[in-house]
């Protein structure tokens, strides 16, 4: 309701938005879908709700059979965190199997929000939304391929990168070298360009730091000798760039020590993430702390390496939701 709510409709209004409509199949009776938001005495939006630790893969069935029964263009699942939306976009009058348009309100993009402006009882316009969602439909699609090539390259895929710079015959022993070579090229690319934009991020920072309070930028002294280096915080910002993913930003803090820099949840010290060793230009590591909070010690050459190590990180913050 609140989300509804949120779209500018009065969910107190049943002429407005209508709960427990009713959306009987053929000699079917009583089927009900949990809300239905009204215009001009016509549904224009169906929406069925489950429970907030549901899997809505298991669920989308129900919604095509109201939605193929109901004048109404868009339908909504949603367990209240995940909201996938639905139109006709392959065949009219008749719901597609794949949301053209699904986010979660735990990992909400601006770009997201602009798309959701659309379905605003302000700015309702079907044939406006009709002319994005094939895009929105089709972009999707096209993200969750790249995504899974990039964690686990195709072997059309390693062929089609590979012959743009090998020239020999393309033999099985070539396709599986190259397949482990695509595979730690795509991780180094993302990898120095989530590195590049997080130091031209700092150097802004750093830079406007300098204009507001001192003319240099100096490593923190505390009374009791701890110096946070440049190297931890960028250390930490990197951290924090892979954790934002599914922990709020604010609640990733740090504590500096004399012989390690470590990462905590909440700012709590029976909460750590991970420790950061890196006063040592030869042997720096990161450890990550295990279920018993015991420390797996990982040694990497730079501080890039980090992100080799992003799902041991995840799974450690986890732990603390």
């Amino acid at each position: 309701m609140p989300f509804i709510s949120a779209l500018g409709y009065d969910v107190f209004n049943p002429l407005e938005v209508l709960p427990e409509m009713n959306c009987d199949i053929g000699t079917k009776k009583g089927e009900k879908i949990d809300y239905a938001i009204i215009k001009n005495g016509d549904p224009i939006i169906l929406i069925e709700c489950k429970h907030w630790a549901q899997d809505l893969n298991l669920h989308d069935n129900q919604l095509i059979r109201y939605f193929n029964v109901s004048s109404a263009k868009f339908g909504i699942l949603t367990n209240g965190i995940i909201y996938r939306f639905y139109t006709d976009l392959a065949e009219p009058n008749k719901m597609d199997e794949k949301p053209f348009f699904e986010i979660n309100l735990l990992e909400l993009k601006d770009a997201q929000i602009e798309e959701l402006k659309k379905f605003h009882r302000s700015y309702f316009d079907i044939e406006t939304i009709l002319s994005s969602a094939s895009e929105l439909k089709y972009v999707g699609e096209l993200k969750n391929v790249i995504g899974k090539e990039f964690v686990n390259p195709s072997p059309e895929f390693v062929k089609f990168i590979a012959k743009q710079v090998y020239e020999g015959v393309f033999t099985q022993k070539v396709l599986e070298q190259f397949s482990l070579l695509v595979k730690r090229t795509i991780s180094n690319y993302i990898s120095d360009m989530i590195s590049d934009r997080l130091k031209a991020a700092i150097k802004d920072t750093t830079e406007e730091a300098k204009e507001i309070e001192n003319p240099t930028i100096v490593p923190v002294v505390e009374e009791n000798k701890i110096v946070t280096t440049e190297e931890e915080m960028e250390g930490f910002y990197i951290i924090k760039s892979i954790l934002r993913e599914t922990i709020p930003a604010e609640r990733i803090t740090y504590r500096d020590a004399q012989s390690y820099f470590a990462v905590f949840i909440d700012d709590n010290n029976r909460k750590p993430v991970c420790r950061l060793y890196l006063n040592s230009p030869t042997n720096k590591r990161v450890a990550i702390m295990d279920e018993n909070k015991k420390e797996i010690v990982y040694k990497i050459s730079s501080i890039d390496e980090i992100y080799l190590h992003g799902e041991g990180l995840k799974t450690a913050a986890l732990r603390y939701l």
